[in-house]
C-alpha cells in the first residue's frame, strides 16, 4: 500500500456509522473493503467523508496536543502513522515533489497541502482554508 493510500485509509476508516432506520441496523459509511484494494477506493469515493471533523476527534482524544491542521507530521502521528523524515521523504516522493527534500520545512508545508488537496480529491470534504 503507499503511504498516501495508508494515511487515506487511515483517516477514511474513522467515518462514524448511521443507523439505517429502515432495517434497524448501522449502515457503515467509508470503507468496508479490504485495505488497499479498488473496492476499498471505489468506497472511499462513494461517500463523502468530514476529514475535519474525523481529525479533530481524534486529536480531542490524543494524550498529545497535535496541530494537524498545519504541520504533517503532527497529522501523521494523530493517525498512527510514522512521522520521521524517511517517512516524509517517501510520500513526497509518492507524490512527485520536486524540491530539495534536505530543505524539510518546505517540503513539510508542501507535503501538508497536497496529502489535503488528494484528501479532497478522493472524496474528503476538506475546509477550503486547508487547500489554500
Amino acid at each position: 500500500m503507499s503511504k498516501f493510500s495508508e494515511l487515506m485509509h487511515k483517516v477514511f476508516r474513522h467515518q462514524p456509522v448511521a443507523e439505517n432506520p429502515n432495517l434497524g441496523g448501522p449502515i457503515k459509511r467509508g470503507i468496508t473493503p479490504a485495505p488497499g484494494t479498488a473496492a476499498e477506493t471505489a468506497t472511499a469515493v462513494a461517500t463523502e467523508v468530514d476529514v475535519e471533523a474525523i481529525l479533530n476527534k481524534l486529536a480531542s482524544e490524543h494524550h498529545e496536543k497535535l496541530d494537524w491542521k498545519h504541520s504533517i507530521v503532527d497529522l501523521m502521528k494523530l493517525v498512527g502513522m510514522d512521522s520521521s523524515i524517511k517517512e516524509r521523504k517517501e510520500l513526497a516522493a509518492e507524490l512527485k515533489y520536486s524540491g530539495d527534500t534536505n530543505d524539510s520545512a518546505a517540503m513539510n508545508i508542501w507535503l501538508h497541502k497536497q496529502v489535503m488537496k488528494k484528501l479532497a480529491e478522493n472524496g474528503g470534504k476538506v475546509p477550503a482554508s486547508l487547500l489554500d
